[in-house]
């Protein structure tokens, strides 16, 4: 049986960790996460608010992309429960 190995992180490495969570939250990619480390030790508060807006407007068009997307499968759930007989609306949507 393998021993697991603990490993110690100092208050840096905890900040720096918590910070990447935090930022994965956010939405942030691995390279704009990149980015902000970098932009945390040069207090660059132009690029990180910039980056901080090109987050936003991706999250807006996700919304909207989800919106969309409930709305569809909403109005596709109605039709099948209007419908008694013929293939369910929800499933030929999905047909190839």
């Amino acid at each position: 049986m393998r021993e697991r190995s603990v490993r110690r992180y100092g208050s840096e490495e905890l900040r720096r960790l918590r910070f990447i969570r935090q930022a994965k939250t956010a939405g942030f990619t691995l390279q704009e996460i990149k980015q902000l480390l970098e932009l945390d030790a040069g207090e660059d508060r132009s690029r990180a608010r910039e980056l901080a807006r090109g987050r936003i407007e991706a999250l807006n068009e996700k919304i909207a992309e989800l919106r969309r997307a409930r709305d569809a499968l909403q109005r596709l759930a109605r039709e099948c429960g209007d419908g008694s007989s013929g293939p369910c609306p929800i499933l030929t949507s999905f047909e190839i």
